[in-house]
C-alpha cells in the first residue's frame, strides 16, 4: 500500500487529511468491500498520529458508512449503499438500471388465494375474495437487495399471472393491461429485522436489519387495487426522499 504523507505545514488539520486519504482509498477501489484495513496501531505508525486521533477518524468513516467494525477482528471496508427513491416515483428496477446497475428479478411464488382478514383489511375487500399474491426477489449485480410481495384483487386484474412479472414491472402490467393507474399511494416505512424466510431469500442472516416499506395503491377513482410490502437489505440500500416545499 502506498502511504501518502501528511502535510504538517498545511492549515488543514491532520485528522482531516488522514480522513481524506482513507476515504480516497475506499472510493477509488484501492481497498475492496469487506477488505480489512490497517489497524489503529498500524495507521498510527504509518502516519505519525496518536491512536486516539486515528480512532476518531475511523469512527467518523464508520458513521459515513464507508467502514464497519467487527469486534475482535478489526475494521473493514463497507459495501456502497445503493440509493433509491420510493417505487411510487419510479419503478425500483428502472431506477437501478438508470444508475448503471445490472438487475434481475426472480419470482419466488405466484398464486391465487382467498384473502385472509389481514389482506382483506389492507385492500378494503371482503374476506375470502380471491387475491393474487406475487412474491419476488430483486438482485443487483447478482446480489439480492429486496423482496417484493404484492397483493392484487383478482376481479380487478383477471389473468394477471399470465404476464411475465420477472421481466415486466407489476405497475406497468397493471396500468397497460388492466387500466389500473397509480394515482394515490399511502406509504409507511419502518426498521425491522429479517425473518428466517426473508433472510434466506436475501442471502443474509436472520435478524439482519432491514427497511420495511408498505404501500397501499389506489386508482384514479379511489379504488384500492394493490397492497405491497418491500423488504430492503438495510446494509445495502438507502431510501431517499425529495420534497418541494
Amino acid at each position: 500500500m502506498v502511504v501518502e504523507t501528511l502535510n504538517r505545514k498545511s492549515a488543514v488539520p491532520l485528522y482531516v487529511q488522514l480522513a481524506d486519504i482513507l476515504r480516497t482509498k475506499i472510493q477509488h477501489g484501492e481497498w475492496e468491500p469487506d477488505e480489512k484495513i490497517p489497524s489503529e496501531n498500524e495507521l498510527n505508525r504509518m502516519y505519525g498520529l496518536s491512536r486516539m486521533t486515528v480512532r476518531q477518524v475511523l469512527t467518523n468513516l464508520v458513521d459515513e458508512d464507508l467502514l464497519y467494525r467487527v469486534h475482535g477482528k478489526g475494521t473493514f471496508v463497507a459495501h456502497r449503499k445503493i440509493s433509491t427513491r420510493s417505487p411510487s416515483y419510479q419503478g425500483i428496477r428502472e431506477q437501478l438500471e438508470a444508475q448503471g446497475f445490472d438487475t434481475d428479478t426472480e419470482i419466488l411464488n405466484e398464486d391465487l388465494f382467498p384473502a385472509d382478514a389481514r389482506v382483506a383489511r389492507h385492500l378494503n375487500i371482503e374476506q375470502g375474495d380471491n387475491v393474487y399474491r406475487i412474491r419476488r426477489v430483486r438482485r443487483v449485480d447478482n446480489s439480492p437487495i429486496s423482496i417484493h410481495e404484492s397483493f392484487v384483487p383478482e376481479k380487478l386484474a383477471p389473468s394477471l399471472l399470465s404476464a411475465d412479472l420477472a421481466k415486466q414491472q407489476l405497475c406497468t402490467v397493471l396500468e397497460r393491461d388492466h387500466g389500473l393507474r397509480m394515482a394515490k399511494v399511502q406509504e409507511s416505512l419502518e426498521s425491522a429485522l429479517a425473518t428466517k424466510s426473508e433472510a434466506e431469500a436475501l442471502g443474509a442472516r436472520p435478524g439482519t436489519p432491514v427497511l420495511l416499506l408498505q404501500q397501499h395503491i389506489r386508482h384514479d377513482d379511489g379504488q384500492m387495487f394493490e397492497f405491497t410490502k418491500i423488504v430492503f437489505r438495510g446494509d445495502k440500500v438507502k431510501l431517499e426522499f425529495h420534497y418541494d416545499l
